[in-house]
């Protein structure tokens, strides 16, 4: 036998018992469930004031022919975003959403409509990171030129510490509805079998929208409350 044969015969020799022990381990096993389970559904949740704010804001111009329209807004929301930037809104939290021209239409009654001009439009979404200083904002927009103003919508910047909390609190209330159904029962709460999350969300708050609504008319502005929730489905094995 050659020195290569041998050498690949030694390895094939070693490597059999080796997946023979790998194909005889067996596979892990649940630990076995000998009591009465119990799946409760539980909500916590943690509230924050925002302190980010959402807005877009943009120019619309019209003209008789579509290069005029887009240079009339060109000049208008130059001078827009010297303003953005001179209220101090960081580079990344300007974004272009929508810029186009489109042709405006006249229409008589028994004859076809036909062009009566064009209208260039130029809107960006604008991040602020200071909501004391989004009355100021919105103020330098509108004096700058925009006549075209959306928003602000509110929400919280890191959010995680929220979600953290609102799962302990949906985690202690699950614990506290499982202790209530095993007390009635006449048993106690042995262990979590399993714990599956629902998700963590913020809805909105009816005030929050009535109160954005009302920036828009007056530089105050009052970004509410915001409810950072988390739903948790729990099983628990009760016993004696």
């Amino acid at each position: 036998m050659s020195r290569r044969a041998s050498v690949l015969f030694l390895a094939a020799a070693l490597a059999l018992p080796a997946a023979a022990a790998l194909a005889q381990s067996p596979a892990p096993v649940a630990a076995p469930v000998d009591g009465t389970l119990l799946s409760v559904s539980a909500t916590g949740e943690a509230r924050r004031v925002p302190d980010v704010a959402t807005l877009s804001a943009g120019v619309v111009t019209q003209a008789a022919d579509a290069n005029a329209a887009l240079r009339a807004n060109a000049e208008q929301m130059n001078r827009l975003m010297e303003a953005v930037r001179e209220a101090g809104i960081a580079e990344r939290d300007i974004r272009t959403s929508d810029l186009g021209v489109s042709p405006q239409y006249r229409r008589q009654e028994g004859q076809a409509r036909e062009i009566s001009g064009y209208e260039a439009r130029n809107t960006v979404n604008l991040t602020v990171r200071d909501i004391s200083a989004l009355g100021g904002v919105i103020d330098a927009l509108v004096a700058a030129g925009a006549n075209q103003v959306y928003g602000p919508s509110f929400e919280i910047g890191d959010p995680e510490t929220a979600q953290d909390e609102a799962r302990r609190s949906a985690l202690e209330a699950a614990r506290s509805r499982a202790g209530l159904y095993a007390d009635a029962l006449g048993l106690r709460v042995r262990r979590i079998v399993s714990i599956s999350e629902g998700g963590g969300f913020m809805p909105p708050r009816p005030m929050m929208a009535m109160r954005a609504m009302d920036a828009m008319e007056s530089s105050p502005v009052s970004p509410g409350e915001s409810t950072v929730s988390v739903n948790l489905d729990v099983v628990f094995e009760l016993g004696r």
